[in-house]
């Protein structure tokens, strides 16, 4: 069975929602590039939002974030 790989913006997105829910800053953003950037942002936000929202921790980790996008 051949292994599919993840979409890159996906995976952006993922690790931006993660920072967020988690409390980290937005600079600390690892990419350099627009669209990698714009997609770990738009992360990061739905993240802190998760966040303002009382799911702290581990708590917003299980949130599917790719499921409102």
């Amino acid at each position: 069975m051949k292994r599919q790989k993840r979409d890159p913006f996906q995976k952006a997105y993922v690790s931006g929602y993660k920072a967020g829910v988690t409390g980290r800053s937005r600079d600390d953003c690892p990419s350099q590039g627009i669209e990698m950037r714009e997609s770990w942002m738009s992360g990061w936000r739905e993240g802190r939002e998760a966040q303002w929202s009382g799911m702290t921790g581990v708590s917003g980790l299980h949130v599917n974030p790719m499921a409102t996008t």
